[in-house]
């Protein structure tokens, strides 16, 4: 028993003095640890910053909590400056039916803010996210006249708001914006709130304001400069408000509307002039012709205004489109007119033919076929001949030969009368065939036209260019 208990003792002691061990093992573990710590520090001496340090929140930092941000800055005072500079990523989506554009651009705003001021020994700005824009004060600026506006989102919103320590706030946004304002195209915003009393925006650095992507390229148009403009506009039910335009000037690429436009309407007007060598008594083919050209115009300037927005006044290639149909259709016009006057010259010689016909000498029987065939010698044309007006109708009278040469002298008498009067009938006809020689003579007609319809479609081509180029 004595020994049993002694055993136990020993035990005790044994565990006693084992916990003691790790206890002070422990100690000096923790202690060498803050003694490094102690160390490294009285070497290295760098002083706190609030800015970067974990234990500080962004609320108790900028003091959003402390401020009414709902108000503007400098309340009750004067108007708060606030500086804008717009960069463009995209110009595209230009239609001209609707009169609208797409814009992707980079809006920036500048302003300061005394109620976001912090201390920092190093005077570095702080970046955040679009989440604190919700709980500060932020212009309230819009794109006028825009049918769509919105911020793109992927993968979240492209918001960043930087805060320097003396309260100067950096505020941008990547926005695309449906724009119908077409008529300068131009790009313009405007505080919605706040007018010219509380809030005054201007463009940062000027004209130096806008810059743009040196890769933008349209297809239609080129981007011959830009420009920022600033001015008041007045509402009668708020008051003045002001407003930041940017104006582009595009120029058209006018190698494609050559192509597809000019270039077809003139070889339509080229191929009306063909009917001009074509006979006139080709009706189908001139007539056929013309009204091929005709419609193939008009299918040109339906196409062309399709295209075009739906304006009042009158645009350069409707000049030229509406210039071209006129030639075509004054083609048509020329070959009706031709064709016209070749029926009545037609008909009028048809009634003079049957005059002659019906028509005839009174008495050829005393004059020997000898007689007859030398009056209608190279002399005398046929129509000559024939014609017998003026020609006055004498009895014969049946005698006796007397003497020998008594009938010869009667025939030479009657064939000297009827050469006399047919000679008096060719001088009128030829003097009422002059005073219409142009109008009957429809090869007249188509040969003027040859030099008439080249000559003035040149022209007005070298009027046209020299004004529209």
């Amino acid at each position: 028993m004595p020994y049993l208990s002694g055993a136990a003792v020993l035990l005790l002691c044994m565990f006693v003095s084992g916990e003691c061990w790790k206890h002070g093992h422990r100690v000096r573990r923790w202690t060498g640890t803050a003694d490094t710590q102690k160390h490294s520090t009285s070497v290295v001496k760098k002083p706190p910053d609030v800015t970067k340090s974990r234990k500080t929140k962004t609320d108790q930092l900028l003091k959003v909590d402390d401020h009414d941000f709902t108000m503007r800055p400098a309340f009750g005072g004067p108007a708060i400056p606030v500086g804008v500079d717009v960069q463009v990523e995209s110009l595209d989506s230009i239609s001209e039916v609707d009169m609208d554009f797409t814009m992707t651009l980079y809006l920036r705003h500048y302003w300061k803010d005394e109620r976001l001021s912090f201390s920092s020994s190093t005077n570095k700005s702080m970046t955040f996210d679009g989440r604190l824009v919700k709980k500060i004060w932020v212009p309230d600026v819009f794109f006028v006249h825009s049918k769509r506006s919105f911020i793109h989102d992927t993968t979240t919103d492209n918001i960043m708001l930087r805060v320097f320590p003396d309260g100067h706030v950096l505020y941008s946004l990547r926005s695309c914006s449906f724009n119908c304002d077409f008529s300068v195209f131009s790009q313009n915003h405007k505080a919605y709130a706040y007018t010219d009393e509380d809030l005054m925006l201007y463009w940062k650095s000027g004209d130096e304001s806008l810059s743009t992507d040196d890769r933008i390229s349209l297809s239609q148009f080129l981007i011959q400069k830009f420009h920022t403009t600033s001015r008041l506009a007045f509402y009668s039910s708020t008051g003045w408000y002001n407003r930041l335009y940017i104006n582009f000037t595009l120029r058209r690429h006018i190698f494609f509307f050559l192509l597809q436009t000019y270039f077809p309407a003139t070889l339509m007007v080229m191929l009306s002039w063909v009917s001009f060598w074509i006979d006139r008594r080709a009706v189908p083919a001139r007539v056929s012709l013309g009204i091929t050209t005709v419609l193939t115009m008009s299918t040109i300037i339906t196409g062309v205004n399709a295209s075009m927005p739906r304006v009042s006044y009158i645009k350069a290639v409707d000049i030229y489109l509406w210039v071209s149909f006129v030639f075509v259709f004054l083609s048509v016009l020329e070959y009706a007119a031709v064709n016209y006057l070749s029926t009545v010259q037609d008909r009028r010689e048809r009634k003079m033919r049957e005059r002659a016909r019906s028509q005839s000498l009174p008495c050829t029987c005393s004059i020997s076929q000898t007689r007859t065939m030398t009056m209608m010698d190279g002399t005398y044309s046929e129509a000559d001949t024939n014609s017998l007006a003026g020609y006055t109708e004498e009895p014969i009278v049946q005698e006796e030969p007397d003497e020998k040469n008594q009938v010869p002298e009667k025939s030479e008498h009657m064939v000297v009368h009827l050469s006399m009067s047919s000679e008096s009938a060719g001088i009128k006809k030829r003097k009422s065939l002059r005073a219409l020689s142009i109008i009957q003579n429809t090869h007249a007609i188509d040969k003027y036209s040859r030099m008439i319809f080249p000559g003035s479609y040149i022209f007005f081509n070298l009027i046209y260019w020299s004004v529209y180029c």
